[in-house]
């Protein structure tokens, strides 16, 4: 697996309950081979507001605060590009 340095460009947060705070960030990851890809993650924030990196997953709450973050970033400006929107179709749901 190749890994990245990632350059955050803007972030916004939540926090709830518990001291851990919910980020929702647009980067660049900068990959040992040279190349780069520009997208959104999420991810949580210690409670000394280190990364809590966790090999790429981060646990998501509710769709609701996934939502509430993705629109205050759109609010500020910064999360209206169109990443390679065009590359990607909805699958339909599998069958059982």
């Amino acid at each position: 697996m190749a890994s990245a340095n990632v350059k955050i460009h803007n972030e916004v947060k939540a926090k709830a309950e518990s001291d851990w705070i919910l980020a929702f960030q647009y980067c660049t990851y900068y990959y040992d081979d040279g190349s780069t890809q520009d997208g959104y993650r999420f991810i949580w924030r210690r409670p000394n507001d280190s990364l809590q990196a966790a090999r790429g997953q981060a646990r998501i709450p509710s769709v609701s605060v996934a939502l509430k973050l993705i629109g205050e970033a759109v609010k500020r400006g910064w999360a209206s590009n169109n990443i390679d929107d065009d590359k990607f179709t909805i699958l339909p749901p599998e069958e059982e």
